[in-house]
């Protein structure tokens, strides 16, 4: 069952979502009940619990992003060197394999 934040963040289907929401509250937690017993202040320490919400859960979502479009591009370059490698293995362009002088002096 798909939870939606706002009505347009499906929290189960979007990368990090869940994670980001999760760091959020725990963030929100903390830093709300931290000003309050540093200050004794209600009203304040809600506005901070809710900044405090709003930065963690923006924070955590561009960092997980961030290494999520990183892990896909060495998945691509990995998926195409394989691909590549399986191309050419046996053929004078396998770079795996020791080239002989004759072949050396053809190239």
């Amino acid at each position: 069952q798909s939870f939606k934040l706002l009505g347009f963040l499906d929290v189960k289907n979007v990368p990090c979502a869940r994670e980001s929401v999760l760091y959020g509250s725990v963030g929100s937690l903390v830093m709300g009940l931290g000003h309050f017993l540093a200050t004794s202040r209600v009203r304040r320490s809600c506005d901070v619990a809710v900044g405090g919400f709003i930065c963690t859960m923006l924070g955590y979502w561009f960092y997980c992003r961030y290494n999520l479009a990183q892990q896909r591009i060495r998945q691509r370059m990995l998926k195409e060197g394989m691909r590549n490698r399986i191309l050419f293995e046996g053929s004078y362009l396998d770079p795996g394999k020791e080239q002989t002088g004759s072949e050396r002096s053809d190239s």
